[in-house]
């Protein structure tokens, strides 16, 4: 199904310049993992804060672009400049879920918000990425189908952020919103374990 993940090769093109720059400087793609998820709970941390402000929200689209550029630089490095390494595997895919959390469950705090909506949304998104990891135990490739995988949540998040941010008035429909991103997590969460499964068939 389609994701916005499929434009990561593109993204990677425009983005493999800086990243042999910062090869050659000497930055190893842990840091800059650490560096993605100590940002998410800074963000994440500005919105728990101050949800009556205007400014926390527009940090999360901003972040959330940057977070997508640094998890494509991490891999870039980790590829093309030797530095693939088992710490560097758990550091990634523990950061995702890590990174997710801090970041989309400070919009709890929104009283027109369902909180139950939202942890169940991060609580899904951690599954359907568990799900993508367990393909690699039963031999097929770590799967990244979507619909609503990492970058099409950072997308949604963000656009809501930018929205809040401009002074759109939090409501009903926010629940609504969230409520077809829950649905989409479990069509993903499927998505996986059937690609998975006839991958390996």
């Amino acid at each position: 199904m389609p994701s916005i993940y499929q434009l990561k090769p593109a993204f990677q093109r425009l983005l493999r310049p800086l990243t042999h720059a910062l090869a050659r400087a000497g930055v190893t793609a842990n840091q800059v993992t650490t560096a993605a998820v100590l940002l998410s709970f800074a963000t994440g941390w500005c919105v728990w804060q101050f949800p009556a402000e205007r400014w926390p929200w527009l940090l999360v689209p901003v972040f959330l672009f940057v977070r997508i550029a640094l998890n494509a630089i991490d891999g870039m490095l980790a590829r093309e400049h030797g530095q693939k390494s088992r710490l560097g595997a758990l550091l990634n895919e523990l950061g995702d879920v890590l990174s997710d959390a801090a970041l989309y469950l400070p919009f709890s705090v929104l009283p027109a918000i369902s909180p139950m909506l939202v942890v169940l949304i991060v609580l899904l998104a951690t599954i359907s990425e568990m799900t993508g990891v367990v393909a690699i135990q039963i031999g097929a490739s770590r799967r990244y189908d979507g619909p609503m995988g990492k970058s099409d949540r950072a997308f949604v998040f963000g656009a809501l952020g930018l929205a809040l941010g401009m002074g759109v008035a939090p409501g009903g429909w926010i629940n609504w919103l969230l409520g077809v991103v829950l649905a989409l997590l479990v069509l993903t969460t499927l998505n996986r374990a059937r690609k998975a499964l006839v991958e390996n068939a």
